[in-house]
C-alpha cells in the first residue's frame, strides 16, 4: 500500500463564521477539522469535462469546499445528457455545458470560485490550461484526450485521478508520475498503447447505465480530497474496478512498467490514437453516400441489400426501413460473409458512421469490391431524412 502522502495544498488563513457553518461536518471529523477544509479552501482542481464523470465529481467537489475549480468543456447540453449527467437540467439543453455546470455550482456553494475553459483541449493549450491547478480530475471517454491529459500532467510534475465508465463497470486510478513516495505511475504503466481502432466502443455506441457515474464519480472526488488534504491512502499504484451489476469492488495492483518511455512533449493525440482505423478510412474514402443518397436509391427503385451492422437492442430503438441486421462483429470475423447476396450491391450503415466503415474494409478485403456504407449512419437518416424517428 502506497501510504498516506503530504497534503497538495497549503491550508487557506483562515475559514470566516460562515465557512465555518457550512463545514461543520467536515470540520468535526478529526482527519479533516480546520486544517483540512483550509486546505481545501485554498486548493485550484480542473475537472476535463463536464459530462458524466465530470458532473458528479463538480458537484461534489463544490459541496465539499474546493476554493476553485476549473471546468474545461466546449460541447452543449443534449437531451441524452441528462439520463446521466445531473449538473444540467431540462432547461439547460442546448446551453454550454460549461457555463451549465457554472450556474449549478453557484447554486451549490456560491463560495466556490470557477474558472470555465470552454475549448477543446489539445496538445497546444493543456500545459498552460494545467499549469495553474493542484490537482486534475479526468472524466474523458476518449483514449485521445486520456493519453493527452496523462502526458501534460507528467510533464508538470503534477498528480490527476482518473476515471472511466461503461455500462456497468467503471474503474478509478491515481496518477502522479512525482509521487514523494517514489511509487509514481502514469497512464501509460496500466495502458502502454491505445486498443485499436473500433475495439472498445465508446458509451455513444455501448451506452452507460447512468448512476454508475455517481459511482465513479464520487470514488474520484474522494480521491482528490485524501490527496489535496493528505489523509488516508490513496490509488496511486491501484486500479479500483466496480461491476454495479456484482456489486463488487476490487483493486488491482499497477506497477511501473520499465518499458514504458520517459515523455518528453506532447504529440498528435488524435493520430497515436486512430480515431478509425487506416483500413476504414481508406475504405470509406471513395465508398460513402450520404443518407440523402440512400432515400434517392430507394426512390428509384435500386436494387441493393441495405445492411445494419449495429447491436440487436439498437435495432429495436430505431431503424431504416428495409434494413437487414448484422451486427458488425459477425462481418469482421468472417461468419456473416455467407449470407450476403453475391449479385447485388451492398449498402451498410451504423449509428454514426464508424463501426460501418470497419465492417466496410473487411467487405472490400473480401472481395465485395462495390459495397458502400453511409456517412453518418442512422442519425443522419433521422435528422435528414426522416426527424420522426427517435435517435439516441
Amino acid at each position: 500500500m502506497a501510504g498516506s502522502l503530504p497534503p497538495l495544498v497549503e491550508p487557506a488563513a483562515e475559514l470566516t463564521k460562515d465557512e465555518v457553518a457550512r463545514y461543520s461536518r467536515h470540520l468535526i471529523i478529526p482527519d479533516v477539522g480546520m486544517d483540512g477544509q483550509k486546505r481545501l479552501k485554498n486548493a485550484k482542481v480542473l475537472v476535463v469535462g463536464a459530462g458524466g464523470l465530470g458532473s458528479p465529481a463538480l458537484l461534489y467537489l463544490a459541496a465539499a469546499g474546493v476554493g476553485t475549480l476549473g471546468v474545461i468543456d466546449f460541447d452543449v447540453v443534449d437531451e441524452s445528457n441528462l439520463q446521466r449527467q445531473v449538473i444540467h437540467g431540462q432547461s439547460d439543453i442546448g446551453k454550454s455545458k460549461a457555463v451549465s455546470a457554472k450556474e449549478s455550482i453557484a447554486e451549490i456553494n456560491p463560495l466556490v470560485n470557477v474558472i470555465l475553459h470552454q475549448t477543446q483541449l489539445d496538445s497546444s493549450n493543456a500545459l498552460e490550461i494545467f499549469r495553474d491547478y493542484d490537482l486534475i480530475l479526468d472524466g474523458t471517454d476518449n483514449f485521445a484526450t486520456r493519453y493527452l491529459v496523462n502526458d501534460a500532467a507528467v510533464l508538470l510534475g503534477k498528480p490527476y485521478v482518473w476515471g472511466s465508465i461503461f455500462r456497468f463497470e467503471g474503474q478509478v486510478s491515481v496518477f502522479w508520475e512525482d509521487a514523494p513516495n517514489g511509487q509514481g505511475l502514469n497512464y501509460r504503466d496500466l495502458y502502454p498503447e491505445p486498443p485499436p481502432p473500433g475495439m472498445v466502443p465508446s458509451c455513444a455506441e455501448g451506452g452507460v447505465l447512468g448512476v454508475l457515474c455517481a459511482s465513479i464519480g464520487s470514488i474520484m472526488v474522494t480521491e482528490a480530497i485524501k490527496l489535496l488534504t493528505g489523509i488516508g491512502e490513496p490509488l496511486l499504484g491501484r486500479l479500483m474496478v466496480y461491476d454495479a451489476l456484482e456489486m463488487s469492488y476490487r483493486t488491482i495492483k499497477i506497477r511501473k512498467d520499465p518499458e514504458t518511455k520517459p515523455i518528453e512533449g506532447l504529440i498528435d493525440y488524435e493520430a497515436f490514437c486512430g480515431v478509425v482505423s487506416d483500413a476504414a478510412q481508406s475504405a470509406a474514402a471513395g465508398s460513402t453516400i450520404t443518407a440523402q443518397e440512400l432515400k434517392e436509391k430507394f426512390d428509384r427503385g435500386d436494387d441493393f441489400v441495405l445492411i445494419d451492422v449495429r447491436e440487436p437492442n439498437e435495432f429495436e430503438i430505431v431503424r431504416i426501413p428495409n434494413s437487414i441486421l448484422i451486427p458488425k462483429d459477425r462481418i469482421l470475423s468472417g461468419d456473416a460473409l455467407a449470407e450476403l447476396p453475391q449479385d447485388k450491391p451492398i449498402v451498410l450503415h451504423c449509428k454514426s458512421g464508424v463501426r460501418s466503415a470497419e465492417a466496410l474494409a473487411a467487405l472490400h478485403k473480401a472481395g465485395f469490391a462495390d459495397a458502400v456504407h453511409v456517412g453518418g449512419g442512422v442519425l443522419a437518416w433521422a435528422k435528414q431524412v426522416d426527424p420522426s424517428l427517435p435517435t439516441y
